[in-house]
């Protein structure tokens, strides 16, 4: 029996990244279905959000290049949304994998708390789907600036994208799909790939996560009615064997995730028990 396999992202049905994902999973065998959100929702985490027209959630079918034959949809909600509602049937038979990417940036550290593309592989381990999340180390400190020349500065950056290493990213994620389907339900892989043709990977490593990530948000001002944000660097020192020092050094990082559990060295005994008190 063929896995039926969901592919999505939080960058968007039209980002590059899904689009070189999908079709390296499609060409190993597996029955794919692809659905992400109508734009982009990074940053959203597992986050439960949808906009409804008249009471229902707006899902259009789209076509992505060179993914033929493929069932394709962009849906009016968080990539955790997303993913819910297929292991649902929202999108024909439920899949029993999900692999999320290829992310523009790469997500590691604790970080990756924030993650719309990690955020969607927690919800599906959540809901009994084995999953894989996959972003492209691309550090885009800086792009996508508003204002005068920002229209130039991100259609340069969409250029770029299109040129990236999204392959590299997308085949070291598929030869893990065997290793991740073998292993506990509730658990994650977290991979990210430098931006290098194949040929030039050094290898693959298991990383273990960094303090934070190789970018952070900073408030640049802040006044009477508004905050303005930034990103930057994060400046912290890279340790070696994390997923941030795998990268810098040439390699692809994976990292096995679990969410939301129960934290057991915590003391919480002799708490007051009123069971018996009316």
């Amino acid at each position: 029996m063929t896995v039926r396999v969901l592919v999505t992202n939080d960058d968007g049905i039209a980002a590059p990244g899904i689009r070189w994902l999908a079709r390296a999973v499609a060409d190993r065998g597996y029955d794919v279905v692809v659905a992400a959100p109508s734009e982009e929702a990074s940053g959203t985490s597992a986050a439960m959000i949808a906009t409804e027209r008249e009471g229902r959630v707006v899902v259009e079918e789209h076509e992505i290049e060179d993914l033929a034959g493929i069932p394709a949809y962009g849906v009016a909600g968080s990539p955790g949304f997303i993913t819910l509602i297929a292991i649902h049937g929202a999108f024909g038979p439920p899949p029993t994998l999900v692999v999320s990417g290829v992310n523009r940036g790469a997500n590691v550290g604790r970080a990756v708390l924030h993650s719309g593309t990690v955020g969607a592989a927690f919800t599906a381990a959540a809901n009994g789907a084995h999953a894989l999340a996959v972003s492209l180390d691309v550090l885009s400190v800086g792009e996508g600036t508003t204002g005068s020349g920002g229209a130039a500065v991100a259609s340069s950056g969409r250029f770029r994208d299109e040129v990236r290493n999204w392959a590299t990213a997308a085949r070291v994620a598929v030869d893990l799909l065997p290793r991740l389907t073998s292993g506990p339900l509730e658990s994650v892989l977290n991979v990210n790939s430098p931006d290098v043709p194949y040929g030039e990977l050094r290898g693959v490593r298991a990383g273990t996560l960094a303090g934070f990530g190789q970018v952070q948000m900073t408030v640049a001002e802040s006044g009477r009615g508004f905050v303005r944000t930034a990103l930057e660097e994060s400046g912290e020192r890279v340790r070696p064997g994390t997923d941030v020092a795998w990268l810098a050094a040439g390699y692809a990082s994976v990292t096995a995730l679990r969410a939301v559990t129960e934290a057991t060295d915590v003391d919480l005994s002799g708490l007051d028990d009123r069971s018996g008190q009316r």
